[in-house]
């Protein structure tokens, strides 16, 4: 029935923040989930109506009533490293830290990364990601030396292999010192020849501020947006962002930036913490926290029990008119050695370590619209008639309920039709990294 012809998903609950334009619904009477009523008629493999619960009415159009079942837009995950998933086996975290990850990984870079290497793993992560409802990716590629031209050579090949599947989106990563070399414009230029953003990790050193303007200037030359790394890092003297928000105004940047982790500025004094939102607000910056892997790596000390949970200030940022998005972040490698590349596993750990909920709002649009909208793409994470009909459907009617199992039942669609969703097996990647021992 679920070919994408023609057919009605009835009875369905949607969060209201997700649906765009159209008519008025009828909405749930719990404030807490702010859910909405509908009916959805899918054609064509697009949205042609979303309309209130109980409206259709026709006997010649197949149905399926899903008895209060959510449904969401497909996923968009905007802050990932496909390029470093999936080493855990052969490159684990020896303490738990982040220098230990670092460690790790460089030297597995060293050794490994060679195009099969990256072109198996990368793969692997998109196929989860595309099992568990992910539409859209931005991931970061390690660039540093060679790596860069073989890593991005591998998302030229697996973006047109994945297209009309998933859309992919790369952004450099080097310590920002790089930019102030001839390697660094080399690699500002592979980006640009490569349809990428330019990105990059920024540390408080003396030298900061020279090293983002000039990040700003090969950027500027060459049309490219930007997503720094910043502040990951429980040191309340890290006021990276805070650098990044200035300089965006400086170089009239607005809207082209987006910063990742911002995990010091929950360390800060209030006041302190909230001049740089409003920087940030007045830049146009757009935030995203990565809850699972900095809740991961944050405040780790041997024999000690952690006192804080890693992320930004997410609420704060909102209240204040920031964009804000959450993502999945590292994938079973140093820097987090879980996670299966499932937004709403996403969405789940974030509204239990942010406090997300009571009430949920609009928070879902954190892993839908609103990374959509800071990755350019105005047909993603959102329902609006005339939009391909790209859905997460689940069995769960509302919040409690879709957070509390595992929704591995769930039905993805994609432009109305139902995808294979069984996930690969880690077999496939055991004469790369390794398997049982």
């Amino acid at each position: 029935m679920l070919d994408g012809n023609h057919y009605w998903l009835r009875n369905a609950h949607v969060p209201a923040s997700l649906i765009v334009g159209g008519t008025k619904w009828t909405a749930r009477k719990q404030p807490i989930d702010n859910l909405l009523s509908v009916d959805i008629e899918i054609e064509s493999g697009a949205i042609a109506a979303i309309t209130t619960a109980g409206t259709f009415s026709s006997n010649h159009v197949p149905s399926v009533d899903l008895s209060g079942g959510m449904v969401w837009p497909c996923f968009v995950d905007m802050h990932t490293h496909l390029d470093k998933g999936h080493i855990w086996p052969r490159a684990s975290n020896v303490d738990g830290t982040f220098d230990s990850a670092l460690k790790a990984c460089i030297k597995d870079a060293n050794k490994n990364w060679k195009a099969e290497d990256v072109y198996r793993r990368f793969e692997f992560g998109l196929k989860c990601s595309y099992a568990h409802g992910t539409q859209a990716i931005r991931t970061h590629i390690d660039s540093g030396g060679k790596q860069g031209a073989i890593s991005f050579e591998v998302l030229d090949q697996l973006r047109e292999e994945w297209r009309g599947r998933m859309t992919l989106q790369a952004v450099s990563l080097a310590v920002l010192d790089n930019y102030l070399t001839k390697p660094g414009e080399k690699l500002a230029n592979l980006v640009a020849e490569k349809g990428g953003i330019l990105g990059g990790v920024a540390y408080q050193n003396p030298d900061l501020e020279a090293q983002i303007d000039r990040t700003f200037e090969l950027a500027k030359e060459r049309n490219l947006d930007l997503d720094f790394h910043v502040d990951e890092t429980n040191d309340p003297a890290s006021r990276c962002l805070h650098a990044v928000a200035q300089a965006t105004i400086k170089h009239r940047y607005k809207g082209r930036v987006v910063c990742g982790h911002c995990c010091s500025l929950a360390m800060q004094p209030e006041e302190e913490a909230k001049e740089t939102i409003a920087l940030v607000k007045k830049a146009g910056i757009g935030i995203v926290s990565l809850p699972m892997c900095n809740l991961y790596l944050q405040d780790r000390v041997a024999k000690q029990t952690p006192k804080w949970r890693g992320v930004t200030l997410l609420h704060e940022l909102k209240a204040a008119g920031v964009t804000v998005a959450i993502a999945s972040d590292n994938c079973r490698d140093p820097f987090y050695g879980f996670g299966d590349h499932d937004g709403l596993e996403v969405f789940n750990m974030a509204a239990r370590i942010a406090h997300l909920d009571r009430p949920y709002g609009d928070w879902v649009n954190a892993i839908t619209q609103s990374p959509a909208d800071l990755m350019g793409l105005p047909h993603c994470g959102r329902l609006a008639v005339g939009l391909e009909a790209n859905l997460v459907v689940f069995r769960a009617r509302n919040f409690s309920e879709l957070l509390s199992r595992s929704q591995h039942d769930r039905l993805v669609l994609r432009k109305g039709v139902a995808i294979d969703r069984s996930l690969p097996s880690y077999e496939e990647l055991d004469d790369l990294v390794g398997g049982i021992a």
